[in-house]
């Protein structure tokens, strides 16, 4: 820790600058503030002296000062308020402490923590964070977007209707905390420029009964409209946003599962837009599950393709993980029918046939069965023991749905059953770690959507995969910025995926992980990005032509010197296209 001059040492005194008469407010933006690490000529030439502590500390001092009272809260969301006051007054302080505690932060400031803090976000609001887009603003979406400060920066939007936050329902414009977590982890997961990430909520009113009560609830106070009738609204917002920030990269996220399916077909094809939750958790359980499946196969001796997945939950997240694990079998000489054929999905009424008698929902078409001969199972284990499936993924947010008989029959069907209850959050979980690992005699391959602490199990410590988006949707973020890519493609999403799969070091291997250590997550995320440059490049979706001419390990090199890294002393910020 350095201290300020003594006097002699001390540099001419610059003026301050004014701003009506006040010294420049300056300071106060979190993307320049450096509050005790302004020297002491920035404190003479901003007006500052005085409005702190004599002491000049370094960033890692900072560092160190910030996390000594965030381990002293008491509980996940005091830690995710305090962690948000950071960011919000001092970005560097704030990315600084995620990319050096990586594991420890992750859960605070996305899931689980943030969905109790979307849960409560009109009633822990403090100061604006994020665009607020409501229906009343229709007919000039475009001058609101042009109110945000970084226009010519930005390069990554993610958006919400908060109509399906988690496994938590419609929670309205809480669901704002959803599109600042993400963005958090692009930042602290690839590297990506605070200043070109933009939050943003299309507040589309709430059919959720307690927020439309609550005196403290921030959006509009009207039920929502369907998606016939709000398509001219979203319609308006993805034009303005291309006009307004012409560069960005548009992330749905959490939107309600048919309206999900709806805005990403609509959109796709004609502008540089994705989902998360049907494309980019369709990718990281692809990866996951490719590892799951060769520890798998390599104890049952079982044909690498002989794998039959079971669903419970058939919303846009299990729809899209369906879709994306359909790669796997095609890659390994399936026919695209011969793929569909592997899976079976559940929901709330039971196994989905063509004859089970209701009007499915359109994305649930594609994977209904029709081989059932006229059987109906109303129950997962009526399923599993019709089906006798190899994996049993859970995106149900239906808690303890993967129950104590399932898990044994799992076993008793395969020595190593993967086993992937990945509903967030953590309250919604259909199986524990412990449990799985319990019932199954510690046999399962497991991976949550939450993460779990290590848990000792017969001597050996066992580790929790976590199929976490954030090892997908940043390295993708990355890629597509620096190769200036037009369009997110399927191929630019499986290439993710595949390279995900292929970055476990040989110490993850032999503690039989089926995802990387989230520490590595930065250094994974330029190598994925790389994998995401070519892929543009192989469709000639790629603006920045120069990169055709690098290596791969130039490319490397190059993406490395563009990831973010916060410091005091110099300027780190990326300089994009």
């Amino acid at each position: 820790m350095s201290v300020s001059p003594t006097p002699s040492m001390t540099p001419p005194i610059t003026p301050p600058s004014f701003v009506d008469g006040k010294a420049s407010p300056l300071h106060r933006g979190p993307h320049e503030n450096k509050d005790l690490g302004f020297s002491v000529q920035d404190r003479h030439t901003l007006g500052l002296r005085g409005l702190l502590p004599n002491v000049h500390e370094s960033l890692e001092a900072q560092t160190n000062r910030a996390l000594h009272q965030l381990r002293s809260k008491s509980n996940g969301l005091e830690k995710y308020i305090y962690l948000s006051n950071i960011r919000q007054t001092n970005s560097r302080l704030f990315y600084k402490l995620v990319m050096e505690h990586m594991g420890e932060l992750t859960p605070l400031i996305y899931t689980p923590t943030v969905g109790e803090a979307c849960e409560k976000f009109s009633e822990i609001y403090r100061r604006p964070e994020g665009l607020y887009i409501s229906l009343e603003d229709k007919g000039s979406i475009k001058s609101v977007l042009e109110n945000w400060p970084h226009k010519e920066r930005a390069r990554v939007a993610v958006v919400t209707d908060g109509s399906r936050i988690l496994g938590l329902g419609d929670l309205g414009v809480g669901g704002l905390g959803i599109p600042i977590g993400k963005l958090s982890l692009y930042i602290g997961g690839a590297g990506i420029d605070p200043q070109s990430t933009v939050p943003i909520v299309l507040d589309m009113g709430t059919d959720n009964p307690r927020l439309l009560a609550d005196p403290f609830y921030l959006g509009l106070r009207q039920v929502r409209q369907s998606i016939a009738q709000n398509e001219e609204f979203l319609d308006e917002f993805v034009h303005a946003v291309t006009e307004v920030f012409p560069k960005v990269k548009l992330q749905f996220e959490d939107f309600s599962s048919e309206a999900a399916f709806h805005y990403l077909e609509r959109y796709r094809h004609t502008h540089l837009v994705w989902n998360d939750d049907i494309q980019g958790t369709g990718a990281v359980i692809l990866s996951g599950f490719i590892n799951a499946v060769r520890q798998a196969v390599k104890a049952s001796g079982r044909p690498l393709a002989d794998q039959k997945i079971v669903f419970l939950g058939a919303g846009s997240a299990a729809v899209g993980v369906a879709q994306q694990l359909q790669s796997f079998f095609t890659r390994n000489g399936l026919t695209i029918e011969q793929a569909k054929e592997r899976f079976w999905l559940v929901d709330t009424k039971g196994l989905i046939t063509a004859d089970r008698g209701d009007k499915l929902a359109s994305h649930k078409e594609y994977f209904k069965r029709t081989d059932n001969a006229g059987k109906q199972f109303k129950t997962l284990e009526e399923v599993v023991d019709y089906v006798e499936p190899t994996a049993l993924i859970g995106l149900s947010t239906s808690k303890g749905a993967f129950t104590k008989p399932i898990v044994e029959k799992m076993a008793k069907l395969n020595p190593l059953p993967i086993i992937f209850p990945l509903s967030n959050p953590t309250e919604k979980c259909e199986a524990t770690f412990q449990d799985a690992l319990d019932w199954s005699n510690g046999t399962a391959i497991y991976a949550s959507g939450s993460p779990y602490d290590p848990v000792e199990f017969n001597g050996v410590t066992r580790y929790a995969g976590q199929g976490n988006n954030m090892y997908i949707f940043p390295s993708l973020g990355l890629g597509t910025i620096l190769s200036g890519a037009t369009r997110v493609t399927d191929r630019m999403i499986e290439e993710t995926s595949l390279a995900l799969s292929q970055s476990l070091t040989a110490d993850e291997t032999a503690a039989s992980l089926i995802y990387p250590r989230i520490e590595r997550i930065m250094s994974i995320s330029a190598e994925i990005a790389v994998k995401v440059i070519r892929a543009a490049q192989f469709e000639n979706l790629d603006t920045n032509k120069k990169l055709r001419a690098l290596s791969d390990a130039e490319l490397l090199e190059f993406v490395r010197s563009k990831q973010y890294c916060p410091s005091y002393s110099e300027d780190t910020t990326p300089a994009y296209l």
